[in-house]
């Protein structure tokens, strides 16, 4: 008899552990799949907190891409000689929002008439531009043109479409700066008069 319960318990133990093996596995098989999306929008402060109010998107991480420097620093990329931009890499669940709905969104984050920069800040590095994947570049260059021929803006849309390209990440300190340093955040952000800018572009 006790021979029949310790095999019976080794069957049992062996049983959950397959068990919880295969609950394991099933909800690896669940997990929500991750995309990423690339957009310079200015300070990647504001691009961050735009974006990470979005269902779907899981985390926005500040950098910089695009240019010739390797592992540039901040001071390097505001100074406009590394041909970086200040940009957002956007990590976000396929399930729950697309890309073609964050470039929709991206566009009306940010001035694309504005070739010199984005609201106060000024100089290429604060330029607005998608870097898109091969798989993602026409998505961006169909919404681009739609927009263009909407006419809801005024101007010419100069915001470019370019290959993705090597994404650097930016010092911790800028990272959920918006969080982090809220007064500052909203200091900066109101005395840039990003948010006025955006209202007499697209309306509330």
């Amino acid at each position: 008899m006790r021979i029949f319960t310790k095999i019976a318990f080794s069957v049992l133990a062996i049983g959950l552990t397959a068990s919880g093996f295969a609950n394991a596995q099933a909800s690896d098989k669940i997990m929500p799949k991750q995309a990423e999306a690339v957009f310079a929008g200015g300070c990647f402060w504001c691009v961050e907190a735009d974006f990470e109010k979005l269902p779907g998107v899981l985390e926005a991480v500040s950098g910089y891409a695009g240019g010739h420097t390797k592992n540039p620093t901040y001071k390097q990329v505001t100074r406009n000689n590394t041909g970086h931009y200040e940009v957002a890499k956007i990590i976000y669940d396929p399930t729950k929002i697309s890309y073609s709905e964050l470039v929709e969104y991206f566009w009306t984050t940010v001035d694309p008439t504005d070739a010199g920069g984005q609201f106060c800040d000024r100089g290429q590095s604060y330029a607005t531009a998608i870097f898109a994947t091969p798989g993602q570049i026409e998505t961006a260059r169909t919404s681009k043109t739609a927009l263009e021929n909407s006419g809801r803006l005024k101007d010419k849309v100069v915001t470019p479409i370019l290959p993705s390209a090597r994404f650097y990440k930016a010092e911790t300190y800028h990272q959920d700066y918006y969080k982090k340093n809220p007064i500052r955040y909203n200091y900066y952000r109101t005395g840039c008069r990003r948010d006025k800018r955006l209202r007499k572009l697209w309306g509330k």
